[in-house]
């Protein structure tokens, strides 16, 4: 048993990092930052420095779909929920020069930049950086009609106890199907992805799209009733893959390109 148990540690270790480096379809790589603020006119400044430079500029360097959140309950204070996705390593690794060069750039993101130490823009960020699972290499801008105030976007980031744990959660939602399921019931998924630089670690993270709440909780009423999830949430290989669920309900700003 625990001869079979290695081998299928180390498969599940190859295999990602296989999928990672040589997969046919590049998988993406996505920044989240969470920006923290003490009050509402610093997170005014951030969410003016996204809408009219930060994101003007990612677009034309060819990143779109960049989503910028609220966090609905703000049970943790003032939060502002920032997705960026990046087509390579290379591009990511890039950014940051990119910028300092881009003077339409410079201008617009003046007030954010240039903020001074009495009246900062924010009191600080967290930054991690994700790859995209091999079975959703593609960020989804989800396909909803709701008006964006209504929307619910569910944030959720897994951790394990241990590297293998962490990698056995992962082939769960591959080749175990719960990606599957979750895009049977409607989930409206916009990514899955493994955590490679930030804090909670091991873990993976993804997000989901609603309607509103009442939908978000019939999908997950769905879910749990589901036969196919029942069937492999028991199987050996996956006990204890999961240790903690870290949920955020977070809701776009108008300016929001997801």
């Amino acid at each position: 048993m625990l001869k079979r148990l290695s081998i299928f540690a180390i498969y599940l270790f190859i295999a990602t990092f296989a999928n990672i480096t040589f997969a046919k379809s590049q998988p993406e790589y996505y920044e989240t930052r969470v920006y923290s603020f003490k009050t509402l006119e610093q997170k005014k400044v951030v969410e003016d420095y996204f809408k009219d430079a930060a994101i003007p500029a990612f677009n034309r360097l060819g990143i779109n779909s960049v989503g910028v959140f609220n966090e609905a309950d703000q049970k943790d204070g003032i939060k502002l929920y920032v997705l960026i996705p990046y087509k390579s390593l290379e591009q990511f690794s890039k950014i940051g020069s990119k910028l300092a060069s881009d003077a339409v750039y410079q201008q617009a993101a003046k007030a954010y930049l240039d903020a001074n130490f009495a009246t900062p823009a924010y009191e600080r960020y967290e930054s991690s950086l994700s790859v995209a699972f091999k079975d959703w290499t593609k960020l989804k801008v989800p396909t909803t009609s709701a008006p964006k105030s209504e929307r619910v976007y569910e944030y959720r980031l897994y951790e394990s106890h241990s590297e293998v744990k962490g990698l056995s959660k992962i082939h769960m939602f591959n080749e175990g199907g719960e990606i599957n399921i979750f895009v049977r019931l409607g989930f409206n998924p916009v990514f899955y992805a493994q955590t490679i630089i930030g804090g909670k670690q091991p873990n993976l993270v993804y997000m989901t799209t609603f309607d509103n709440k009442a939908s978000r909780d019939e999908h997950w009423k769905a879910f749990g009733a589901d036969s196919e999830w029942n069937r492999i949430k028991v199987l050996p290989e996956y006990d204890h893959a999961m240790t903690k669920a870290e949920i955020h309900f977070l809701t776009p700003t108008d300016f929001s390109q997801i």
